[in-house]
């Protein structure tokens, strides 16, 4: 089996926990020794050893003198959990084959340095894309300390969102519905705009026939509009939920809603709306790595003019309503030349049913 079969094995491995391990990065390992693998171990959650370890344990004394596949460089300092370097010298392996060096600024090289100091053979880059795509919300906030934002939407071959009538439900198949509860469980926080819970009043669960995780939901309301009886607000899911308004929202209702359980987190404004860049740095100081945007319109044009959108997912089912008084995927002005428009690059395809799946980084 070749390099990139072992760590491709690594990455799935490490899929399994997407969404679970913040403020860490989900990691996968593999131990193979004479083409035989011997241990597989991920990180399943901050606090837990990570994959390395449960990777070693499961080899045994198998690890002496084998290859150590890990989609992310070892850790090389003293945490909630001990060194992973000391681990795998300890466990006499001879070989180490990361994916990538460790993207935090105070960590990166180090473990390889210390496994190279062992007289431990490491080599670096095998799948090194797909193991940077598995880390890409834990590389963002280590580095800028700001969370990676996904826009998610719907959209019918004529680029409308809804009807004249506001009605959405349903633009996509069942089948893209479900890979949304998938987004969902993987990502550490969903987000709305006040307008979506006003006309949807969504609950912004996951559901999955499994089960799964339900996010962090976040409401934007500049003027802390939100019914008492939004199905978003605390009661239906354990989750926490946290409205991020402006100095405009009413006292009272702000100590309401925190009375309620919810976290209100007041930002400045830039024209008229929250500040989605203060926003976004507020959230980040909450340990939030990952956030999937849902829309609608207004928030989703406001995020893309001011940057923050780092992915898209747009599902284009295949259906026209066939006129112009529709809903689009943003509101207000677009760019006045091609030339301006947002590009994205890294593109990836996937069918569900009839519709398509568009995915893609934002340059």
């Amino acid at each position: 089996m070749s390099e990139q079969r072992y760590m491709q094995l690594a990455l799935d491995l490490a899929a399994k926990a997407v969404g679970r391990t913040s403020p860490n990065p989900p990691v996968g390992a593999v131990v193979v020794r004479d083409d035989e693998i011997v241990g597989r171990g991920f990180h399943p959650a901050a606090g837990e050893p990570h994959a390395e370890v449960f990777a070693l344990a499961d080899a045994g004394v198998k690890a002496a003198g084998a290859s150590l596949y890990v989609t992310l460089e070892p850790c090389n300092h003293q945490g909630r959990t001990g060194p992973c370097t000391e681990a795998i010298i300890a466990a006499g392996v001879s070989q180490v084959i990361v994916g990538i060096p460790d993207p935090n600024p105070h960590v990166a090289g180090t473990g390889i340095e210390r496994l190279r100091q062992a007289r431990i053979d490491v080599s670096i880059g095998v799948l090194a894309d797909e193991c940077q795509r598995l880390i890409a919300p834990f590389a963002k906030h280590i580095t800028t300390g700001l969370p990676l934002v996904t826009l998610k939407m719907a959209m019918t071959l004529d680029g409308q969102t809804a009807t004249a009538s506001g009605d959405s439900q349903w633009i996509s198949s069942e089948e893209s519905r479900l890979h949304v509860h998938r987004m969902r469980d993987q990502s550490d926080a969903i987000m709305v705009g006040i307008g979506t819970v006003l006309t949807d009043n969504p609950r912004l669960t996951t559901r999955l026939p499994e089960g799964g995780k339900d996010p962090v939901r976040i409401v934007v309301d500049s003027n802390l509009r939100i019914s008492n009886s939004a199905h978003v607000l605390p009661g239906e899911s354990s989750t926490s939920v946290i409205i991020v308004t402006t100095d405009r929202a009413d006292e009272a209702r702000i100590a309401e809603f925190t009375s309620a359980g919810v976290e209100i987190i007041v930002v400045p404004e830039n024209n008229k709306l929250v500040d989605l860049n203060a926003m976004m740095a507020e959230l980040g100081r909450r340990q939030i790595q990952s956030i999937l945007l849902e829309g609608g319109a207004t928030l989703a044009a406001e995020a893309l003019r001011r940057k923050v959108i780092d992915r898209a997912a747009v599902f284009i089912a295949p259906k026209f309503l066939g006129g112009a008084d529709g809903a689009g995927l943003f509101s207000g002005p677009g760019c006045s030349q091609i030339s301006d428009a947002v590009q994205l690059q890294n593109i990836r395809l996937q069918k569900f049913a009839d519709d398509v799946l568009i995915e893609g980084e934002i340059i």
